[in-house]
């Protein structure tokens, strides 16, 4: 594929737009019609209860630090927007990991989440691309680089003072291997005109509760680890790198090492925890 011809001007490449078998599924969300308004505010509930009961009355969590999260999603400042990042072992991690709300974030559309989902898994029919894109799934095609139209929108929201969520392993890691992050984590910081403020954590055994082979039936019984770290300020790297007009890329990249270097250090943190948690429980 060739990459994306540069906009007049700038040195950065033209938004490459999405081509979704239905269409961007979104209206204008700076005003959206009542019939999204309705639709979000039942599929999100009733997500949400599945994912709390999944998560915390059918298996156990060994929490730590997750009432920053909560404070976070639910009392931080009004209009400033907020990251949250995580890695990605389980194709449920994303909406169980959301069963460690408050139950009030968890039935408000409002509060929850946008993310991205890739477009070839979650909007491939009609109904899937009705349900996710209700749950506020951002459809994003893997491998067209940080310039898509999933990606522009998602900066809106953030700019709207919204929470978005990602995975910037940009896939499920089946092999739970260290890998290089993706560089739109670092875009969505870099470009976002209200700095957000960005929470990373870290989970253990989600890949337990739904293993990644068939038959894929979520379990009961197992214990999950959650590390959530302290918040990372980068208003002042950011204004920094654009008052030196750094160029894009770079200052995508210098982002995006440092919230790869903090989740490397919670993923140290969870091993350790949900190993000895696993020992007390089998003593």
């Amino acid at each position: 594929m060739a990459p994306p011809e540069e906009a007049p001007g700038t040195g950065m490449p033209l938004t490459v737009n999405l081509k979704l078998k239905y269409g961007w599924p979104f209206p204008d969300m700076k005003d959206p019609p009542l019939s999204f308004k309705v639709k979000s505010s039942i599929i999100i509930p009733l997500v949400g209860t599945f994912s709390k009961i999944l998560l915390k009355w059918c298996n156990s969590i060994n929490g730590h630090n997750i009432e920053q999260l909560q404070e976070l999603v639910g009392n931080r400042p009004a209009g400033v927007p907020l990251v949250t990042v995580s890695n990605h072992y389980s194709c449920i991690d994303d909406p169980t990991l959301w069963g460690l709300l408050r139950w009030r974030e968890l039935w408000s559309a409002q509060a929850m989440r946008w993310s991205p989902a890739a477009h070839d898994i979650a909007f491939t029919r009609r109904l899937y691309n009705w349900f996710f894109s209700s749950g506020k799934c951002v459809p994003i095609i893997r491998g067209l680089g940080v310039y898509q139209e999933a990606m522009d929108f998602l900066i809106e929201r953030l700019q709207a003072g919204q929470w978005v969520h990602i995975f910037p392993e940009g896939k499920v890691n089946m092999s739970m291997e260290h890998m290089r992050l993706k560089w739109g984590v670092g875009r969505l910081v870099y470009e976002s005109s209200i700095c957000p403020i960005v929470l990373p954590f870290y989970h253990i055994g989600m890949d337990t509760i739904l293993p990644n082979r068939s038959p894929y039936i979520p379990r009961v019984g197992k214990t999950v680890t959650v590390v959530v770290g302290e918040p990372m300020d980068f208003k002042q790297l950011v204004s920094e790198m654009k008052e030196k007009q750094e160029d894009p890329a770079t200052a995508r990249k210098i982002i995006t090492d440092r919230i790869q270097d903090e989740l490397k250090r919670l993923r140290g943190k969870a091993e350790e925890l949900h190993e000895k948690m696993l020992q007390q429980r089998n003593r």
